[in-house]
């Protein structure tokens, strides 16, 4: 299970695995820090939902000789639930029976494949189920009514609303809709509903959760670490989140749906 029963907005920080040789001293920061869980994104050269940020963090990673196994090892025993991220160009490559088989292995929790359209999941959802596995399914603005039940009907572990038309990025407001569609898919299913792309300050993890039952934090942490912040100081900015998100949603008076 990615996130327990929560008395709290749920914050999953993202990091690239293999992008600096300390990329697993952020795993630790971001859970000290207060996340509920972490997204490990596994590298793929051709990453096209991905912004420039994000995309720099892949190249690096890359450059640097990572691949999908050693990042799975790497995080073996972390101290919170872990997501992978990635293309199904790598799911296919590595087989996706061995690839859930081995995130299970290593305290894995859920996957996310961004590029497997919804017609064409239903083997990986099988597999990943029977490895334990949440496969973690997305809807963003554009999606149909329809489309959108059936992927709140199908997902596990919660649902990723994607906030805006578009790639991930800092951005400096959220995407006008995205209020919208996290009260469309929290109708639909008892999942939580994390809001992600282009969250990127404490005053918008806020806004976020008053429509949705908690966030995804990717650009925004990567451009640091990109610029050389270290472990510590990435943490301590997570922190700022997770204070926001406490004390933002005490203090606007509003309860998320599954804390009444």
């Amino acid at each position: 299970m990615i996130f327990s029963r929560r008395t709290r907005p749920a914050l999953l920080p993202y990091v690239t695995g293999g992008v600096t040789d300390t990329w697993t001293d952020l795993v630790t920061a971001y859970a000290d820090a207060g996340a509920d869980a972490v997204e490990v994104g596994l590298p793929f050269s051709d990453p096209t939902l991905d912004g420039p940020t994000i995309q720099e963090a892949s190249y690096v990673a890359l450059s640097r000789g990572t691949t999908a196994d050693a990042i799975i090892s790497d995080v073996a025993g972390a101290p919170v639930p872990l997501v992978a991220s990635t293309y199904y160009q790598l799911v296919a490559h590595a087989g996706a029976e061995r690839l859930c088989a081995r995130l299970r292995a290593s305290g894995f929790a859920g996957l996310i494949v961004p590029d497997l359209p919804l017609e064409e999941s239903a083997h990986l959802e099988a597999v990943a189920a029977g490895a334990g596995i949440d496969l973690v399914l997305l809807a963003s603005p554009a999606t149909p009514a329809g489309r959108l039940a059936e992927i709140a009907r199908r997902s596990r572990g919660f649902v990723y609303a994607v906030s805006l038309m578009g790639t991930t990025g800092e951005r400096a407001t959220l995407g006008g809709h995205a209020a919208a569609l996290a009260g469309a898919l929290t109708a639909q299913t008892d999942l939580p509903v994390l809001l992600g792309f282009g969250i990127a300050t404490p005053e918008q993890a806020v806004e976020a959760v008053r429509s949705a039952d908690g966030i995804v934090v990717g650009a925004a942490l990567m451009r640091r670490v990109l610029d050389g912040v270290p472990p510590a100081a990435v943490g301590a900015f997570v922190a700022s989140l997770r204070r926001a998100l406490d004390s933002g949603v005490a203090a606007d008076g509003e309860v998320p749906r599954d804390r009444r």
